[in-house]
């Protein structure tokens, strides 16, 4: 199990950092802090914590002053910025200092996934070899995103199986745009789980949302294919 902290002072937006990592399975949280100084005392009460999931713009000290903090402690911690800071100093500080992956919000959960798994796929490198070869360690520092995302699972509760069914429902419907029931009605499954689909390709970037209005202005919800993207699916099902 991998013990995350996570170091944030906004409160909402801690709770969906941490909703998106409880569908990861093999992730923990076990401590938050609301500011570097919060977060200085729970590394050093907790040094089972393995990954820090780090803001930047917090009250006090900024959060990338945790990282030499962290260096100078030889804490064997590793840090994932999410942040709305896009400023190349900022960025470069963060790596500098040992940062493995920046995401800047709002950064959608896909994207939020790989950088987790990825962080997951080396520590488990880690516990498996004492030495290395070249080949090896190629593979460990590539950041190939587009390799990582095609290879990257289901979230909790989603299963190839459905996906298939949903995504040929979607390849029956044929139009330019669609409804969640018009593939509900193809897919013969709850509109309640299709959308769960739907959400997720959206996410993957396969679909796009397509905003309309009814007869009395209501908006309807439909979908329409991402075709610079679609051959995503397929390492997917």
């Amino acid at each position: 199990m991998i013990d995350v902290m996570i170091v944030e002072d906004d409160p909402m937006v801690a709770e969906v950092t941490a909703n998106y990592m409880n569908d990861l399975s093999d992730f923990r949280l076990v401590a938050q802090a609301k500011n570097v100084e919060e977060a200085k005392a729970h590394v050093m009460k907790l040094p089972s914590v393995h990954l820090v999931l780090l803001d930047v713009y917090m009250p006090g000290e900024p959060g990338l002053t945790l990282l030499p903090f962290l260096r100078e402690q030889k804490m064997s911690v590793d840090v994932i910025v999410l942040t709305a800071a896009s400023d190349t100093d900022s960025v470069q500080t963060a790596l500098r200092y040992g940062a493995i992956d920046y995401l800047i919000k709002p950064f959608q959960f896909t994207r939020f996934q790989e950088a987790l798994l990825r962080f997951k796929k080396k520590q488990d490198v880690w516990l498996d070899k004492k030495e290395m070869n070249q080949k090896q360690l190629d593979e460990l520092w590539s950041f190939n995103e587009k390799e990582d995302r095609d290879k990257a699972p289901l979230p909790k509760g989603l299963t190839r199986e459905t996906l298939t069914e949903v995504w040929r429902a979607i390849e029956k419907v044929g139009q330019e745009s669609f409804s969640t029931e018009d593939v509900a009605l193809h897919a013969r499954i709850s509109r309640v789980s299709v959308k769960k689909y739907l959400t997720f390709l959206l996410e993957y970037d396969i679909l796009e949302l397509q905003p309309t209005y009814g007869s009395i202005g209501r908006p309807i919800h439909l979908y329409k294919m991402n075709y610079e993207k679609k051959q995503r699916i397929k390492a997917l099902l």
